[in-house]
């Protein structure tokens, strides 16, 4: 309890100072979690570091259950190819950027650098998907749906990624590469598509036809997707199965059969993720070994920025040919900056499970949470207005 206490009190009060300075409050839970961590002022008890893996996981499920409660499938339709290769295009610049640059920065192998890329490449469903429903609920930028196609394309983002790190790390741990593992990707999703498709419209019918109150109708929400996470880990390398995406499919399809509820059980999680957010980034800020990160920070920031730069320039072509102007995909290029809650639950498991790489992972996923967390959100909300044109016929 006393590490609780330690824990809340340091992220509160940082991540409230941070805000007042206009910077998100995630660098100040960062922060905090630096100073009271094992590597700062070791503050907290050993116990609560032992059990940051498993809260990582709740924070992932509790983010794409939150994002696929908001997404309309027929935004997918209606924003057709562009949508579709957000979805992947930009992610895998800058995976193939990380992995071709980081042997030369830092004393990587290919493999462990892009490991990283992996790491590196997702963007912030933290940051955009609370922006991208204020740019819906104002009608900026909703005539042309930019705001929709910018969710669903960051969140599928982030879908593409957290696949291919785990298929990653499955390689890193077994010390082997087989490319006929490569075809576990499209597998693992059109079965969990199924999976989720099939899930969402049962609870949905039982949900019509057993009344209960909406944190009940939550908890069975939470309930299932702990099932279906639980069931990709049992049978990882047997069955090619994506836990997280089947969530995102089963809420997608909530919300195509019953907008009203959705929309409230949304609003519900983002209550949780108040929680969920100040303890995720205080305990990766805990990780993270400040000596590294003093002598190697500088070249992490240096990588962050350049693989940064080829990741825009695939948002860039994702958009070619599409009846958005300059203004509109310059606020989408900016949309796809930010890095910060993937990168939070995913960039510290390789350092978990005993990799070499595993510190320099963890350096180089805090110094991109550092540097675009803020720069992105900054210019997110500096310049929409003037990017984005209102709609005023939009409901």
């Amino acid at each position: 309890m006393y590490s609780l206490f330690i824990l809340f009190t340091a992220g509160l009060i940082l991540g409230q100072l941070f805000y007042q300075m206009n910077l998100p409050r995630i660098i100040g839970f960062i922060v905090a979690g630096m100073l009271i961590g094992p590597f700062g002022f070791n503050l907290l008890d050993e116990k609560m570091l032992l059990v940051s893996p498993d809260l990582r996981q709740l924070a992932l499920i509790l983010i794409l259950l939150r994002a696929g409660l908001s997404l309309d499938i027929n935004d997918l339709r209606e924003n057709g190819r562009p949508a579709i290769l957000l979805s992947f295009l930009p992610a895998v610049f800058e995976v193939t950027a990380t992995t071709l640059v980081a042997p030369i920065i830092f004393e990587l192998s290919l493999v462990e650098s892009f490991l990283l890329g992996t790491v590196l490449a997702a963007v912030s469903p933290a940051i955009i998907v609370p922006r991208m429903l204020y740019l819906m609920e104002n009608r900026y930028g909703t005539q042309k749906k930019i705001p929709q196609m910018l969710l669903v394309g960051a969140s599928m983002d982030d879908i593409f990624v957290i696949i291919l790190f785990t298929l990653m790390i499955g390689f890193q741990m077994g010390k082997s590469f087989r490319a006929i593992s490569l075809l576990f990707i499209p597998s693992a999703i059109l079965l969990a598509i199924i999976a989720g498709v099939l899930i969402g419209f049962i609870v949905h019918i039982s949900f019509q036809e057993i009344p209960s109150r909406e944190m009940t109708k939550l908890l069975i929400l939470l309930t299932i997707s702990f099932f279906f996470v639980g069931f990709e880990n049992i049978f990882k390398g047997r069955i090619p199965f994506s836990g997280l995406l089947a969530i995102m499919a089963m809420s997608m399809v909530l919300h195509s059969r019953n907008k009203r509820l959705a929309s409230r059980l949304a609003m519900s999680l983002s209550s949780l993720w108040v929680v969920g957010e100040l303890i995720l980034f205080v305990l990766v800020g805990a990780t993270v070994d400040l000596s590294y990160l003093k002598s190697n920070g500088i070249k992490a920031i240096f990588l962050v920025f350049l693989v940064l730069s080829i990741r825009l320039l695939g948002v860039f072509l994702s958009l070619k040919n599409t009846d958005l102007n300059k203004k509109e995909t310059i606020f989408s290029m900016m949309s796809y900056i930010p890095k910060s809650t993937v990168q939070a639950a995913i960039g510290s498991l390789p350092l978990a499970m005993g990799l070499d790489s595993g510190q320099t992972i963890v350096t180089v996923a805090v110094a991109s949470i550092l540097v675009t967390a803020p720069l992105g959100s900054f210019l997110m909300d500096a310049f929409h207005k003037r990017l984005l044109k209102k709609d005023r016929n939009y409901l």
